[in-house]
């Protein structure tokens, strides 16, 4: 539980709010606001995310391979009609791919975009 936070709900409507009213918003009618404790995890470690359960996979334990033994596959390409990115990119654009443009201030990324 939380550093003793509320809502409270109208027995009525079921409108919540932050906190107490004489009289509900959602439905006008008077003192039908019960408080209620809010229920918050706490943050440990490196924030919620870290407390998360790890993601399962269906094949159980894949195993570690060098980069060198990862086989190259020839993939379609979409030229972006821009020579030297496609020269970088090794040919354009791979269809459902993601890249990521960085560099110094100044360089050009944001006229490249």
């Amino acid at each position: 539980m939380g550093k003793g936070k509320s809502k409270y709900t109208c027995s009525e409507c079921g409108h919540e709010s932050h906190g107490w009213m004489g009289r509900c918003p959602g439905c006008g009618a008077w003192n039908t606001l019960v408080e209620e404790p809010v229920v918050t995890r706490p943050l440990t470690g490196r924030g919620n995310w870290a407390l998360a359960a790890p993601p399962q996979t269906t094949s159980g334990n894949s195993p570690v391979i060098k980069l060198s033994q990862v086989p190259a596959e020839d993939q379609p390409r979409l030229s972006s009609k821009l020579s030297e990115l496609d020269r970088v990119l090794g040919g354009g654009y791979v269809r459902g791919s993601l890249v990521l443009i960085g560099g110094d201030p100044g360089i050009g990324k944001s006229t490249l975009l």
